[in-house]
């Protein structure tokens, strides 16, 4: 009876998979030897994959240089007595010291691990919280300080500043509506507001906070709805705007954070980028309303010049393979490229490698949206 029974399992999930033939039901949790071990500074990178909001699905990965293998959903393998697991919507990822940082948007705390073993170490509760940032001992967190919602009247957000050793709040600021990426020039913090909550009634401001007295002390005035913010090696920021996806469109602008001035419109679509070695790889999945069609756009900035270099990062084959670029990251010292797809954001998303020059080397499946890399040192 029980062989029945698993004949019959079997044949169930394969006419499951059958039918949905755009997800991958059963995958190996280890994939090995994905590519030749290297040895270098860097023992690998994190990946944290969202997960589509509401399904509890954000799971972390960790790619091995030194083995080429890559571990899929290792929190929960790691912390199987977590309850829920890592949560819903991770949005943020990042190393320092000793400890890894993991913002979970939606279930409103920062999971904090040990940065070598991935054990859990504390939950930090924070409202609605989307980035962090770090400077001497303490980690600055954003906050949207409220719930998830389109609301003409929603608050203005804020960043609290964190201590690693207690792992407690320490202080808070208010800053703009919607706040999201940060980035530390001298003493100052900048943060990008996006207002995104209060459409079509976006907020298009830098806040500027003295980290002494932790107050905003000025506002710059860059564009609507900004998202993502990079400092470069020469005191400038470059700030992200998502538009508003109907006749405004994203584009990227270089900002001198002390005058306040916008110094250059690139006037290109920017979704995600990270600068490494004085070079801004960025792509833009730009959609429309009134099309309802998203473009592909792929690029490198000299930010040392200030100019386009480049209109392609990535063979052009890949480049249309990819299906939604969502997630970027460079390795500081090969310089090989991971893109990640997150497809249709329901289905299992990919991470591709490319080398510096933008030559394929390999591609493997990772979790429900793809997003967010950091990389651990030895």
């Amino acid at each position: 009876m029980k062989k029945i029974i698993i004949i019959l399992d079997l044949i169930a999930l394969v006419l499951l998979m059958s039918c949905r033939t755009d997800e991958i039901i059963v995958r190996p949790e280890v994939e090995e030897g994905l590519a030749p071990p290297e040895n270098t500074a860097i023992k690998g990178f994190y990946l944290l994959n969202e997960g589509n909001m509401g399904s509890n699905k954000s799971t972390l990965d960790f790619f091995d240089y030194t083995t080429g293998n890559y571990r899929r959903n290792i929190y929960a393998e790691i912390n199987p007595d977590v309850v829920k697991e890592l949560g819903d919507v991770g949005n943020d990822i990042k190393i320092y010291g000793s400890k890894l940082y993991a913002v979970i948007n939606v279930s409103n705390k920062i999971e904090v691990l040990d940065a070598k073993t991935a054990r859990r170490i504390k939950t930090i509760n924070l409202e609605n919280c989307r980035y962090v940032t770090f400077n001497e001992g303490k980690v600055y967190a954003s906050s949207y300080a409220g719930p998830i919602v389109l609301e003409p009247n929603a608050p203005l957000g804020k960043v609290v500043e964190i201590d690693t050793l207690s792992l407690s709040v320490k202080r808070e600021v208010v800053v703009g509506y919607q706040p999201e990426e940060m980035q530390i020039i001298g003493n100052n913090l900048y943060v990008a507001n996006s207002g995104g909550y209060r459409f079509p009634n976006y907020d298009r401001t830098v806040s500027v906070v003295d980290l002494s007295l932790f107050t905003e002390t000025k506002k710059i005035d860059v564009a609507i709805n900004l998202h993502h913010v990079e400092k470069d090696n020469y005191g400038d920021l470059y700030v992200s705007s998502r538009g508003n996806y109907y006749d405004i469109s994203s584009s990227l602008f270089l900002v001198d954070p002390i005058s306040g001035a916008v110094k250059k419109d690139f006037k290109i679509a920017v979704s995600e980028m990270t600068i490494v070695n004085d070079k801004l790889y960025y792509f833009g999945n730009d959609f429309n309303y009134n099309t309802n069609t998203s473009n592909k756009s792929f690029g490198i900035i000299d930010v040392k010049t200030e100019q386009i270099i480049s209109n392609k990062i990535i063979d052009q084959q890949y480049a249309d393979e990819i299906k939604t670029p969502y997630g970027i990251a460079v390795n500081p010292i090969t310089e090989d490229i991971y893109i990640t797809d997150a497809r249709n954001y329901v289905s299992t998303g990919f991470v591709y490698c490319f080398d510096k020059n933008g030559k394929f080397k390999w591609k493997t499946e990772a979790g429900n949206i793809p997003a967010h890399f950091t990389f651990l040192y030895k």
